[in-house]
Order: C-alpha cells, then sequence, then structure tokens
C-alpha cells in the first residue's frame, strides 16, 4: 500500500468522526479530492482509539501519522450542556441555541435566580459544560452575579463558560471559580438587544469540550485521542454545512441558503445556513442564521413509537396510504431492538416511512414561524438529506423523503421557491467542517464542490 500523498503546502489529511456506533473516516487528497472512505464500529467499551485506528487502516492509503488525523467525537452522549440564563425569554433561549450550533446536547435549561432545587436540577442532567449567561452588556448585572455565585457554592463540577454582560463577565467568572472550578469568559451571546452573537461562545465551548470534556469522559487512556479531536460532531456538520452554502453563493445567480436534514437511531437534526437579508431584525433574540435544531423525540430506532405520536398531532398519517396501518407496531419494534436492520421490502418501506415523518416533522419545527422570530427558507438552494436510513436506501427511496419536506404544503412554513436535493451518501460534511476549522479551507471548498456536483449544481 502506498502512504498517503502529500504535495506542496497543504498535505493529505484523514478526518474522522468517532460515533456512538461507527467510527467513520475519509482520506482528503492536498486537492481537496476524496481519497478513500471507510468505517469501523466505535470499540466505545474498550478504547475508542482502537476503533479509531482499524477504521483508518481500512483506508487503504498506508501509515498515517498523527499529524495528518484530525477527528470529531459524539462517542459516549458527545457533549452535554447545561445553560443557565438570567430569565427564560432572552437569555436562556439565546444560550440554547448557541449552544445547539456549538454541537452539544442541551440536557438542562435553568432561567432566573438559581436556588438549591435549581441547582439539584442542573446536576440531574449531568452536563459536561455549564453556559452561564444574562444581560446585555453595559445592563443588570444581578442575577448573572447571583447565578455565578450560586455555580460557585455549589458542588458541581463541570467547567463552565461566562457568555453573559461584559460589564461583568470577569467578576462572574471569579465568583463561579471557587472550588477550583474551570471557568472561561467569552463574549456577550446578546451584546445588545435583538443581536444574537454566537461566535465567542461557540469557539469557547469547542475549546472546553477538548481540554475537559474528551479526556473525562473515559473513551480511552492517554493523551492521545484529546489531541486528535478538534470539536464535537455536530459542530464540524454546522461548519461543513458553512462551507457549502459559501460555495454555492458564491456561483452566479445560486440560492446560497443551504438545509440539512439528519435523520437518525435516536434524533433527528436540522441545521440551516441562511442569509437574513436586509429585512432581518426587530425580534427580542434574532433567529440563529447558522444554526441546528436537535428534535429528540424523532428517529428512527430509540424514539420510533414517538415519531408516531408527533405525525398523528401533526395530523400526516393520513398521507401514508397502506403503510400507515402497521407503522405503530414497526415503530414498537424498533424501539425494543435498536439494532434491527430492515430484511425485506415491507420493512424497508416502513423504515422510509418513519425517516420521512421525522424529516418534514423537524424541518417543520425548525422553520415554522414563532413568537421568538422564524427562518425564511424560501432561498434556500440546496437540501441534503443525511443519516444512515437515508445513505443506505437506493436514491429513488431517499428522494422521496427528501421531496416529501419540498412538498409539505400544509407544513405552516414558506417552501424553498428552487432547491436542488442530494443525500451525503459519503459522509462529507462533517470533513469539509473538520478541514474548515483546522485551517484547511482550499481542501474544505473543493471537497464542498464535489457534494454540489452530487446535487447537479456543478
Amino acid at each position: 500500500m502506498s502512504a498517503l500523498p502529500s504535495r506542496g503546502s497543504a498535505p493529505a489529511v484523514v478526518c474522522v468522526d468517532v460515533g456512538s456506533t461507527f467510527t467513520k473516516a475519509a482520506a482528503i487528497g492536498p486537492d481537496g479530492t476524496l481519497l478513500a472512505s471507510a468505517q469501523h464500529p466505535t470499540s466505545v467499551a474498550t478504547d475508542v482509539l482502537e476503533g479509531l485506528d482499524a477504521a483508518v487502516a481500512a483506508l487503504g492509503v498506508g501509515a498515517v501519522p498523527d499529524d495528518a488525523v484530525v477527528a470529531c467525537s459524539s462517542a459516549g452522549g458527545g457533549l452535554r450542556l447545561a445553560v443557565v440564563g438570567q430569565e427564560r425569554v432572552i437569555s436562556a433561549e439565546a444560550g440554547r441555541r448557541v449552544a445547539l450550533s456549538a454541537g452539544a446536547r442541551v440536557v438542562a435549561v435553568s432561567a432566573g435566580p438559581l436556588d438549591d432545587a435549581g441547582v439539584a436540577a442542573l446536576a440531574d442532567g449531568r452536563p459536561d459544560v455549564l453556559l452561564l449567561v444574562g444581560g446585555t452588556d453595559g445592563g443588570d448585572t444581578e442575577v448573572l452575579l447571583h447565578n455565578a455565585r450560586a455555580l460557585g457554592r455549589s458542588a458541581l463540577a463541570a467547567p463552565v463558560v461566562v457568555a453573559g454582560n461584559a460589564a461583568a463577565a470577569e467578576r462572574a467568572a471569579r465568583l463561579a471559580r471557587r472550588r477550583g472550578r474551570a471557568v472561561h469568559v467569552a463574549g456577550n451571546v446578546i451584546p445588545r438587544i435583538g443581536t444574537l452573537a454566537p461566535g465567542a461562545a461557540r469557539r469557547t465551548i469547542r475549546e472546553v469540550f477538548i481540554g475537559h470534556v474528551i479526556g473525562g469522559k473515559g473513551l480511552s487512556r492517554g493523551p492521545r485521542f484529546p489531541r486528535l479531536v478538534a470539536c464535537a460532531t455536530p459542530d464540524a456538520v454546522l461548519a461543513g454545512v458553512e462551507v457549502v452554502a459559501e460555495v454555492l453563493g458564491a456561483r452566479p445567480g445560486s440560492a446560497g441558503d443551504v438545509l440539512v436534514v439528519d435523520v437518525g437511531g435516536a434524533t433527528t437534526d436540522v441545521y440551516s445556513v441562511l442569509d437574513p437579508g436586509e429585512d432581518a431584525g426587530g425580534d427580542v433574540v434574532e433567529p440563529l442564521w447558522h444554526g441546528r435544531t436537535v428534535e429528540g423525540d424523532l428517529g428512527m430506532r430509540w424514539s420510533a413509537p414517538d415519531v408516531v405520536d408527533a405525525a398523528e398531532r401533526e395530523r400526516l398519517l393520513v398521507d401514508l396510504g397502506p403503510a400507515a396501518g402497521p407503522l405503530a407496531a414497526a415503530a414498537e419494534r424498533r424501539h425494543d431492538d435498536v439494532g434491527l436492520l430492515p430484511a425485506d421490502a415491507q420493512e424497508r418501506m416502513l423504515d422510509l416511512a418513519l425517516a420521512r415523518l421525522s424529516a418534514v416533522i423537524a424541518v417543520r419545527r425548525h422553520a415554522r414561524p414563532a413568537p421568538d422570530g422564524g427562518r425564511d427558507l424560501t432561498r434556500v438552494g440546496l437540501l441534503v438529506g443525511s443519516g444512515g436510513v437515508l445513505r443506505h436506501a437506493d436514491p429513488t427511496a431517499a428522494a422521496s423523503v427528501l421531496d416529501a419536506v419540498l412538498g409539505d404544503l400544509a407544513g405552516g412554513w414558506r417552501l424553498p421557491e428552487r432547491a436542488a436535493t442530494t443525500v451525503d451518501r459519503h459522509y462529507l460534511l462533517a470533513p469539509i467542517g473538520l478541514l474548515s476549522l483546522t485551517g484547511r479551507g482550499q481542501q474544505a471548498q473543493a471537497l464542498a464542490a464535489r457534494l454540489l456536483a452530487e446535487a447537479g449544481l456543478s
């Protein structure tokens, strides 16, 4: 086998996503071409490096040094984050949105002054990181400082990211740092009313995830795995969607907004990168134009019965025809046996029905107008489907799931006016994001161009 090629100033790189079930690896050439891809079961029970090294070896590109490997991870539950806000409508909601954009699973949200019950509720969520927010810059400091003091006195061991009122952030950090807790200060997520600024907090959460969380989950022995990990997997995917939107938007006449629907076993994640245009603004907390929503009740296995319940509430079951009858029983079987693989055409049809419902409902929730603002998806130029159920389906069946999203006339949201569709069959979005986040911008853009070509947008 030949060694991983390298030319000029942009060496080849292997991007690895260590997932909860499978570890996926992709070898990317210096010019951004996909050289090889492979996967191996994630070895959570022993050491995740075993599965990582096996996936890299399966690429067939020869010996790969660690300095040519960059990884993201959602193994061990990924990044669990709790938000502590000044009040629910503005600061706590803003913190929740920022946490999702940073690739976190939000396990608790507290609003208002923390008391003993509130601290106990945070502890019940077993967060890896606490995000402390509150107040616009130069505004009220009372609740932010109270909550920092309460965290400082508590037995919660998770590191804290302070991303509130800049005038009080350092004082809040000192209060929260008692008992030797790690505390990091980032820019305010709401510097002024109507402005949501996630960038600084997102970067700091990423650093805390690498520095404090990855090594503490018991996924691997020694420092090697934390050295390889650049971010949480959803963070990498959102970064990848941002690159795809940038490349698409640079093309004359292209609608550069991008929407991604990732249908998983337990959740369905929706990512969107949108240009808000000149009409944006006016909301108390503006929508996160580069954002992610997670629907924990919509998934192919663990939460399959919840999909059927949600579809009934959304009045979608009547559209399924003959698949509606056995769907509830099929969902229960999948919940009881999360490793179930469809063995015949009927089971594959039921899987696709669950995927279609999950995708449609998740996008409805992502896009519908709400009191705190909505996302305008009319300028989406590309809809990308992701998740094993779509990657392993035949192209016509996978396309039917995405067509259901684009044809959701009764969903209560404005449909894209002209959107191409594709399935991320080669699992390119996470590698694109990893390349971008590690300073390999040209390779990221070239790989994004491949994804666009697969959608017929070359």
